[in-house]
């Protein structure tokens, strides 16, 4: 679940987050990638283990480090094929464990009062609402509530749509597009830099380091190597 708001892997520099602060993610919306433009806060969780799913971090509103899409362009964009597929797959490995898009991160001490996936949009944030002060990502991709209010704002989609997986990957498609999927699929980023985009959205992905590009903030860690990492990789993007 990312919460440490994030920069990309271009060397912005982060202020250490609050501890037991709900993750503030900000963003600017602007044409050109906002990795180049703005130092994000990375809010942090408090009191989270170091075993299970990661911390997600994301932007209160538009893109997390690429140009904002105009509402009008996304859904031919969004929606994914086999390459967001395979990238959503490697991220639910270091994110979301065996219970997949009904996940709750593991210290969320009052848990949802149903399985996410049979829950509603509304129904999710009035869980959030209702108990403050606790861990609250959720769903596959372990999103925290200021990135959901997000994604959901910019899919345009009603609170009573369910949290379906469907949904929840829509919802990751916008994120691998902020991260430089449009430039990867070009040649216009490496796969190098794409993958370190990625890890400083999801905290369970390790950067080069071989470490979660949070590492040590409230508990954060890569859950997979970073051999592993390029393996699962290498096969989607092979230069």
């Amino acid at each position: 679940m990312t919460r440490l708001l994030l920069p990309l892997s271009l060397g912005l520099a982060l202020a250490p987050p609050a501890m037991g602060a709900e993750p503030l993610l900000s963003s600017r919306v602007a044409r050109k990638p906002l990795l180049q433009q703005a130092q994000p806060l990375i809010p942090v969780r408090s009191g989270a283990g170091t075993s299970g799913a990661s911390l997600f971090a994301g932007r209160a509103e538009g893109g997390l480090f690429s140009a904002v899409l105009e509402p009008t362009s996304l859904p031919h964009r969004i929606g994914g094929d086999s390459v967001n597929a395979r990238i959503r797959d490697i991220i639910a490995r270091a994110e979301a464990g065996p219970d997949g898009y009904d996940a709750v991160q593991h210290g969320a001490r009052r848990r949802p009062p149903k399985r996410p996936t049979a829950m509603t949009l509304d129904e999710i944030f009035a869980w959030i609402a209702a108990t403050p002060g606790q861990p609250h990502a959720i769903g596959r991709y372990q999103f925290i509530p200021d990135t959901l209010r997000m994604l959901v704002n910019r899919l345009g989609l009603d609170r009573r749509t369910r949290f379906t997986p469907g949904v929840q990957d829509r919802l990751a498609d916008l994120l691998l597009l902020d991260a430089g999927l449009d430039d990867m699929r070009r040649g216009n980023i490496t796969r190098r830099s794409f993958m370190h985009n990625l890890a400083r959205i999801w905290a369970g992905l390790p950067t080069a380091s071989g470490r979660s590009h949070y590492h040590g903030h409230a508990g954060n860690r890569a859950t997979m190597t970073w051999a592993r990492f390029e393996s699962a990789m290498a096969p989607i993007f092979p230069h």
